[in-house]
């Protein structure tokens, strides 16, 4: 199995911001785990909303089934992706599964597979896969979809699934009332 790090170097985790709510409830509980991971791990902010992602066209079965490399902000968000060990989707929980912005990015990696001499899926092998979510209702179970989902992409990538962080909130900031979720955050990245 490659590994994206070794001892020698430093855990690197990527936040993928999902939520259409800029400071939502899913972002609050993912800053507050973050604050837990050790000092020397570095820690990337993106929102996916400021990448302008196009619709992805599955062209798989056309010509010789490759892509072309992405070019500015898509070129960007591949490169912070295969620079990162750790990737953290924060995902607010939309109609039983993840946001548009989070299924989007990982429709990319469809194509990021298929770009000749890349070797995404490859790269991507070891790295570990993490998920933050804040449902709307106190029923854990509501996040079965996006969770198996996440689990099953890890999978297929052979990334290391660490599970989903799961948290309540419905306002705005009632995440920060859940005290049940916020000791699993403490603790969230433990495994690390």
């Amino acid at each position: 199995m490659i590994l994206p790090h070794s001892a020698s170097q430093p855990r690197r985790f990527l936040f993928l911001l999902a939520s259409s709510r800029a400071n939502g409830n899913t972002e609050q509980l993912a800053r507050y785990a973050a604050q837990y991971l050790p000092a020397e791990f570095e820690q990337k902010w993106i929102n996916l909303h400021d990448y302008s992602m196009p619709v992805f066209l599955d062209q798989r079965h056309q010509g010789d089934g490759t892509y072309p490399a992405p070019q500015g902000k898509m070129r960007e968000l591949l490169d912070s992706t295969l620079n990162a060990t750790d990737l953290v989707l924060v995902t607010p929980l939309y109609w039983y599964n993840m946001p548009a912005a989070a299924k989007q990015y990982l429709d990319h990696w469809s194509g990021w597979m298929r770009i000749p001499a890349l070797d995404f899926k490859e790269k991507m092998r070891g790295r570990r896969l993490w998920n933050i979510t804040v449902t709307a209702d106190e029923d854990q179970s509501y996040a079965q979809a996006l969770v198996e989902s996440l689990r099953l992409s890890a999978g297929y990538m052979e990334m290391p699934w660490n599970g989903s962080l799961i948290g309540y909130g419905n306002r705005p900031g009632d995440v920060m009332q859940d005290r049940s979720a916020l000791e699993r955050a403490e603790n969230y990245f433990v495994a690390a």
